[in-house]
């Protein structure tokens, strides 16, 4: 399955959804199809397409007999209801608008890149699908040779700005995580492997931070945000187990800050008080960190002083007699 063809698929979806729970006939899909891709569209060909995407999306294309149309029964919902599902449909409409719309566009449309790893996605998916092997060339940071690694392909994870395969190493009997621009060659073997029972890509990460997988156990971080950071972190939460806390409840604040607080935890000054609960890496210090002084770790004391120690870590950097110019 390729990217071109994937496009396809999603489009299918999108004109079905549009159409609501009245549909499209064959006629009218056909119509479309070739408006935009400029082929026909056989009848064969659609119900292949139809047979993918219930394989791959979960979502089922009906045919109201009584009609000879086509719908998604309750189309939004249907994608509402797997956000793995809707994250790729969104990911490939606004690729799709971009692509169409660049000559129009041009100078006015500004996206992050991610790492050119990003061509291993599709065929990894294609493997994940079929629950196929993979032999794999991989480079790690810090190690000057690449090494040959069997891995069962379990899932797929985005991180800051960066994707990643996680996938059990037969050679080190454990399950692995892997930058997808870290890999330099990729083959889909036809050996098969069954999927763990149950597995959850997101119950694997519940306690972590990022794409570390953690064999500690998962701890309460209490820490304050002020100013204008306090309204950012609310917006943009930095784990998805992150609470807003009432100060007249947290258990930490003195006495005379509580006539302060507000019931959101927010105070005069506009800071507020969140919690968390994970395994603390060092990609969560320095997520900590990168907020500067409107951001301040509370609790647990051991989280608070190893932030303490990187800061003053840091700050001896700048504070050196040596100019690093000369």
């Amino acid at each position: 399955m390729g990217p071109g063809l994937l496009n396809k698929y999603i489009w299918l979806i999108q004109k079905l959804i549009a159409a609501g729970e009245g549909g499209m006939s064959l006629g009218e899909i056909s119509e479309a199809w070739h408006n935009r891709f400029g082929t026909e569209y056989p009848r064969r060909t659609f119900n292949n397409h139809r047979e993918a995407i219930e394989s791959v999306f979960g979502i089922t294309i009906e045919c109201d007999r009584s009609t000879n149309r086509y719908l998604i029964r309750h189309g939004e919902d249907a994608i509402d209801s797997d956000s793995g599902t809707a994250w790729i449909i969104d990911t490939f409409t606004v690729s799709n608008i971009l692509s169409l719309g660049k000559e129009r566009l041009s100078g006015r449309v500004s996206v992050e890149t991610i790492p050119s790893g990003k061509k291993f996605l599709v065929p990894l998916m294609g493997a994940m699908q079929d629950n196929s092997i993979l032999s794999m060339t991989y480079k790690r940071y810090g190690e000057q040779n690449p090494e040959k690694v069997r891995i069962r392909p379990y899932a797929v994870k985005e991180s800051a700005q960066r994707w990643y395969l996680i996938g059990y190493s037969e050679e080190r009997e454990s399950c692995r995580v892997y930058a997808l621009d870290r890999i330099q060659s990729l083959e889909i073997l036809k050996e098969k492997f069954r999927m763990p029972e149950n597995f959850d890509v997101d119950g694997l990460f519940a306690t972590s931070f990022g794409t570390y997988l953690s064999d500690t156990p998962g701890k309460t971080i209490i820490f304050k945000a002020y100013g204008k950071e306090a309204s950012y972190i609310r917006d943009l939460p930095l784990h998805h187990s992150q609470e807003e806390i009432a100060g007249t409840n947290s258990g930490w604040h003195h006495e005379e800050d509580a006539a302060d607080k507000t019931e959101t935890g927010a105070d005069k000054e506009g800071s507020a008080t969140f919690r968390i609960f994970v395994s603390p890496n060092t990609s969560l210090y320095l997520e900590f960190l990168g907020h500067g002084p409107n951001l301040e770790v509370l609790s647990p004391p051991e989280v608070r002083e190893k932030l303490a120690e990187m800061a003053r870590a840091t700050a001896s950097r700048y504070t050196s007699t040596t100019n690093p110019a000369k």
